[in-house]
């Protein structure tokens, strides 16, 4: 049975995050590639705030789970992974979305409900897809996508067309039936799969550690499906993108899945509706000091990419979110025609009432 002190948050330790591994910065990493991640690490930033800001003025339908502070593990495996390769997310997909090449202005229109929206406005903030940029759909059901994933790769292995299936979910999903399933049928057929499990240390408002037997929910857990172990940064853009190649080129060798574990921290609470305030404030403060941006920022300068640089990509990635926040806000919300397609394979649902 629980005791009172499992179920007492404030008796939990906070759980601190790793020091910055300096020597990535002499990783064999092109400058260009480790630029277009500084640019994506800012939209997906400048994306984020620009959703809450307009949830907050009520334009945005429906809630919103934002990654802010999550944003170097999208980034990573972004800058990693072909275009042809799928993306697989939960419903904290934006960033995942727009790593994939999504447009800004489409997938802003669509958080607002408008017809201009990557889904005409029906989708909203939980289900951004765009299957012509590898993004698959964004799943609101736990678990569930990673059974899909496998399938897609699957696909890609009949086909022998080198494509990956990369699955992205939260550290709770690791204790869905789905994902050890998922898991176990991946390593028998040896599919092109990577797992990725971004743990933010909370599943919903519950600390994972409160109800899992092992310290790392997903890496303490590889073994027992045959894979290797794999526990990496997941506020560091080089470590990703390291890690992701090496998935990527296993897979797409015939070396089969991969499961990685990207420790994190969301900025704020799991969704619009939640403040978070049960994490303790030392572990809040510290991973604040771990964010992605200016930790990438540093290292881009150590490297010896000017200042003037850096800033240019970041007012240039602002007028963007702008110009976006503008196509969004001028688009029409559907109407009864539009909105009572797509719920029947054969389309409208007037007749059936």
């Amino acid at each position: 049975m629980p005791t009172e002190d499992m179920l007492d948050y404030s008796l939990r330790p906070p759980r601190l995050p790793a020091p910055v591994d300096d020597s990535l910065g002499a990783a064999p990493i092109d400058l260009e590639v480790r630029l277009g991640m500084y640019r994506k690490l800012h939209e997906l930033r400048q994306f984020g705030k620009r959703a809450h800001d307009l949830f907050l003025q009520n334009l945005v339908k429906g809630t919103t789970h934002l990654s802010l502070g999550m944003e170097a593990i999208a980034t990573g495996f972004g800058a990693a992974m072909r275009p042809d390769d799928y993306t697989f997310a939960t419903y904290r997909g934006h960033a995942h979305s727009l790593a994939r090449g999504m447009e800004l202005g489409p997938a802003l229109a669509e958080l607002l409900g408008r017809e201009n929206g990557i889904l005409g406005g029906k989708g909203g903030s939980m289900h951004l897809t765009d299957v012509g940029k590898g993004m698959m759909g964004s799943y609101a059901i736990i678990g569930a996508h990673l059974c899909v994933a496998n399938g897609a790769a699957w696909s890609a292995q009949m086909r022998g067309t080198g494509q990956v299936a990369v699955a992205f979910f939260g550290d709770g999903t690791t204790n869905i039936g789905a994902f050890h399933e998922a898991l176990n049928f991946a390593k028998v057929w040896e599919l092109p799969v990577v797992f990725v499990c971004e743990n933010n240390l909370y599943m919903e408002y519950t600390p994972i550690d409160l109800i899992t037997a092992v310290p790392n929910p997903a890496a303490d857990r590889a073994s027992a499906y045959g894979l290797e172990p794999v526990l990496i940064d997941g506020n560091d853009p080089d470590a990703v993108y390291l890690a992701a190649r090496r998935a990527l080129d296993r897979a797409r060798s015939g070396g089969g899945p991969s499961l990685i574990e990207a420790v994190t921290y969301r900025s704020g609470g799991h969704s619009r509706a939640d403040p978070g305030k049960y994490r303790p404030a030392e572990e809040v403060e510290a991973w604040a000091g771990r964010d992605p941006i200016p930790m990438y920022h540093g290292r881009l300068l150590s490297l010896g990419t000017p200042e003037a640089r850096l800033t240019e990509i970041a007012r240039g990635v602002a007028g963007a979110i702008d110009a976006a926040t503008e196509f969004a806000k001028a688009g029409r919300e559907p109407n009864e025609r539009v909105l009572m397609t797509d719920v029947w394979a054969d389309g409208g649902a007037a007749w059936r009432s």
